[in-house]
């Protein structure tokens, strides 16, 4: 299903980036994927990639995207006769590259190839000086430098 996003341009200014990202976050493509939030913190997204081995798939973080490859060696030489001579290929073996892009704070943890799924760990730490905190309250009385309380206050009046 494609989405027209040509209406918003028209009665928005500046979100045309975020606009953008919905866009590109709608369009179909290879290879499927999934992207799971196992609790507050962790995530992990896997991509579905049978046939490719782990010489052949690549994945990179730069300025908070994360960036999944595929290609295979034998793709790269289309001169070579395979021994196998296909006679329907449903499992698609194209390369392939896939980006997301990352909240701040969130880190790439490990990635691990197992029964044609990659899966890519990735767990959000937050800074201690960014977590929110509680502020104590100190309440104030008369006998420390004059400061009216709210009962002091209520009898003054």
């Amino acid at each position: 299903m494609r989405i027209d996003y040509a209406p918003f341009f028209r009665s928005t200014v500046g979100f045309d980036r975020l606009i953008g990202l919905l866009e590109s976050a709608s369009e179909q493509g290879y290879p499927p994927y999934n992207i799971e939030r196992s609790d507050e913190n962790n995530y992990r997204v896997t991509l579905a990639v049978a046939g490719f081995a782990e010489k052949d798939l690549s994945v990179d973080v730069k300025d908070r995207v994360l960036t999944i490859a595929g290609k295979r060696d034998d793709e790269a030489q289309p001169n070579q006769k395979s021994a196998a001579s296909f006679l329907h290929q449903g499992i698609a073996g194209r390369s392939f590259e896939r980006s997301f892009q990352l909240a701040e704070h969130v880190e790439v943890k490990a990635a691990r190839l197992e029964n044609g799924l990659l899966h890519v760990e990735l767990e959000r730490i937050v800074p201690e000086e960014k977590r929110p905190r509680r502020i104590a309250i100190n309440a104030a009385n008369t006998s420390n430098g004059g400061l009216t309380t709210i009962a002091g206050s209520k009898a003054a009046a």
